[in-house]
């Protein structure tokens, strides 16, 4: 008892994976991203959402420090690190290229090939496959292998549910579902796919340039910020799914 107490201390001051304070964006005279504050935790998956210019993309890529903010600070906690899957990543259909060639090409260096195959197997894909031979849903997949042959603390995916079908979304959102659980990573997601992903959120940010409003997604789905932007019928997409217990434990 005393050790578990000991853990669930430890856990509760773990610090944040990534944590931005009061950072901003400019481009021009515009502020693409206005002040805006957050925190990544490990295990917890944080989604931000918006509509389309509300400065989603750019606050992620703040957030993984591929830019600098223009105000404030985005800080990682030591020794974190992040694999990213990028909005548009478009797969080179024409070269004759295996799945198991696309990954060693894309790995960071020190990854070995043994480590290529087990992200491969964790995937569903076949290392022999040609990339131009994959499905919508085994390309994404092979995109979140590559991401986790960092070996991260957090996952940033950027619309990684892109052109597929609901049944492919559905499948790879229970794919990064089991990942998550396996590996304790933090996941920041930017997603349209609101019924898909909002039940699976800890923690939603609701973007347009600044922050309009944050919380769990029954918070976020009541709020009138929220309502303004997406309107009230789009509401029922942000409550998370009921669970009834009609078992025993």
């Amino acid at each position: 008892m005393r050790r578990d107490k000991m853990t669930e201390t430890a856990t509760a001051e773990t610090p944040p994976a990534i944590t931005a304070n009061e950072v901003s964006l400019l481009r021009g005279q515009r502020k693409v991203v206005d002040n805006i504050s957050l925190k990544v935790k490990r295990g917890e998956t944080l989604v931000l959402i918006g509509p389309n210019g509300a400065g989603k993309t750019s606050l992620l890529r703040l957030l993984l420090k591929i830019e600098r903010p223009s105000l404030g600070a985005v800080r990682h906690a030591e020794g974190v690190t992040v694999g990213y899957m990028p909005q548009n990543l478009e797969r080179p259909a024409r070269l004759p290229m295996t799945a198991e060639r696309f990954l060693a090409l894309y790995a960071p260096r020190g990854v070995s090939s043994g480590a290529r195959r087990e992200e491969l197997e964790r995937a569903g894909v076949r290392g022999a496959t040609q990339i131009a031979g994959l499905s919508g849903g085994e390309w994404r997949k092979l995109l979140l292998a590559r991401a986790l042959l960092r070996r991260p603390a957090v996952l940033a995916l950027d619309e990684p549910d892109q052109h597929l079908d609901l049944a492919g979304r559905a499948a790879f959102y229970r794919h990064l579902d089991s990942l998550r659980r396996e590996g304790g990573y933090g996941v920041v997601l930017v997603s349209h796919a609101l019924s898909l992903v909002m039940a699976r959120a800890d923690h939603i940010l609701c973007l347009n340039g600044h922050l309009c409003c944050s919380g769990s997604p029954a918070e976020v789905a009541r709020d009138p910020a929220y309502l303004a932007l997406f309107g009230e019928h789009l509401s029922d997409d942000l409550m998370p799914w009921p669970h009834r217990h009609n078992h025993a434990h």
